[in-house]
């Protein structure tokens, strides 16, 4: 009977000293809470507004010419509407490669979020090891974006902690 006390005695501590070998952090809070990360972000809002415009732009004068091209498309010949078709399809054509060229998974855009934002992300993800291998945690779940975490006990977050290694 001792054996089986002391055995279910075990199990449970060993139980419950997996259960608290995690911890939780709040990823967007600490990027926030980084300056570097706050002027980075304000950049790259300011460039994509910027971009916009210049994309917006070339397109308007798309539209400009198809418009002028509708208004004139009665007096012209077979020959020129087909010329002015062709004209205005490789317009467009250019406006979408130039918003593609900035916007796209290669583009300009993503460049400088890289050149700007990739080296904060690998300081902040080293804190959080580096916290995690400190306090003895076997894993980190982020809850900033994650809709299936239902629940977290305060003590369980360690989003501060983090951000206040990162300030040392």
């Amino acid at each position: 009977m001792k054996r089986l006390i002391f055995l279910a005695a075990s199990v449970l501590a060993a139980a419950t000293a997996t259960a608290q070998n995690y911890v939780i952090v709040n990823s967007e809070k600490i990027f926030k809470s980084i300056e570097a990360y706050n002027t980075a972000i304000a950049e790259l809002d300011r460039l994509a507004e910027q971009y916009q415009q210049e994309v917006d732009d070339r397109y308007a004068e798309v539209e400009q010419y198809y418009n002028a091209y509708m208004a004139q498309k009665a007096s012209l010949s077979a020959t020129a509407r087909q010329t002015r078709e062709n004209a205005i399809l490789q317009l467009e054509q250019e406006a979408a490669r130039y918003q593609e060229s900035i916007f796209g998974q290669n583009g300009t855009l993503m460049k400088k979020r890289i050149e700007l934002i990739e080296p904060i992300q690998k300081e902040v993800f080293a804190a959080i090891e580096a916290y995690a291998r400190r306090i003895g945690a076997a894993a980190v779940i982020d809850s900033s974006n994650n809709p299936t975490l239902l629940y977290t006990a305060e003590t369980a977050d360690h989003t501060q902690q983090v951000i206040a290694a990162l300030k040392k």
